[in-house]
This record gives structure tokens, sequence and C-alpha cells, in this order.
């Protein structure tokens, strides 16, 4: 596929994703962890985040996420940067709305959309996050860019999801 080549005089932001990971307890104990376990799961243990590595915000937690690549679905990023940066395989399962706000990012504007996702396993911080843990809902650290505004978009989607009908990990 051929580049689209734009002139100078248009500066378009990029374009970035922030990932709200969901990290679920399996029904089945961990012996018996198998195919029929990863479609069937219990309690939320709580949510993913990261610890920056990098300026901006550098030691300050937040949603992983990342920039778009060149020829990339967004829907590509996000599984790529969850990997990168918490070693988690996820799995999406809704997209939440585009942030545009010109003062969301210091270094200037980008857009990101929002994407909630599920996973297994016990993060670890790789690529620009020096560390990944999970984290309840009831007890987040202070975030960094806009993240707060995230997870109550998050938290929303949440609130109108479990009360339409019953969520299933």
């Amino acid at each position: 596929m051929t580049a689209i080549s734009c002139p100078q005089r248009h500066r378009n932001p990029p374009t970035a994703v922030d990932i709200v990971i969901e990290v679920c307890q399996p029904i089945l104990p961990e012996s018996d962890l198998g195919l029929v376990a990863r479609k069937n799961f219990a309690e939320l243990q709580g949510i993913v985040l990261i610890q920056r590595k990098n300026p901006p915000f550098e030691g300050k937690w937040a949603l992983p996420g990342g920039f778009q690549e060149w020829e990339e679905p967004l829907e590509t990023t996000a599984l790529r940067e969850a990997k990168e940066e918490t070693g988690l395989d996820i799995k999406l399962v809704a997209q939440l709305q585009v942030n545009s706000d010109t003062g969301r990012d210091p270094r200037g504007p980008v857009n990101s959309v929002g994407y909630i996702s599920t996973a297994t396993g016990i993060p670890k911080g790789g690529d620009d996050a020096k560390r990944a843990k999970i984290f309840s809902l009831n007890e987040l650290p202070e975030l960094a860019f806009d993240h707060n505004k995230r997870i109550a978009e998050y938290k929303n989607w949440k609130q109108r999801t479990t009360a339409s009908k019953p969520y299933k990990y």
C-alpha cells in the first residue's frame, strides 16, 4: 500500500489508545486451568496500571497504551501496546469514546481512543513501563494524563452494561 503524502501545512495530531485491562480470577482452580477456564471468569480482581518509565509523567501511574503505528488498525495497536507494557494477552471487549482535548498530553495534541479488555495472569512492566500492577477500582493512585476521565468512562460503561444484562467475563 502506498503511503499518502500530506503537504507540510497539514499538521495532524497522532492517534493513541488507552486500555482498561480488567484482570479476572478464573473459576477453576489453577491446576485445572485450560480452554474452558479462559471462557468462564468469576471475580474482577481489578484493572492494570503501568508506572511510566519516561517523561512526561515519569514515575506516575497510567493506563497501558501508546501510539498507533502507520498502517496499523487501532485494535491491533491496543493488543500490541498491552502486550509490550504489561506482558498480557488481552481480549478487547468494548470501545470507549475518543478523547481529543488538546491539553490532555503535555507533548502536544493527541487523539486517544479508549478500549476495555479482559485478561488473566500477572502483569509485568515492559517497554516504556517501569512496572505493571493490578489495582482495585476503589484504591487507584493519582493517574497521569487524563486517565481519571477514562476511568470514569469505564465505570459508567460497566454500570450501564451490568444494569442491562449481566456481564460475562
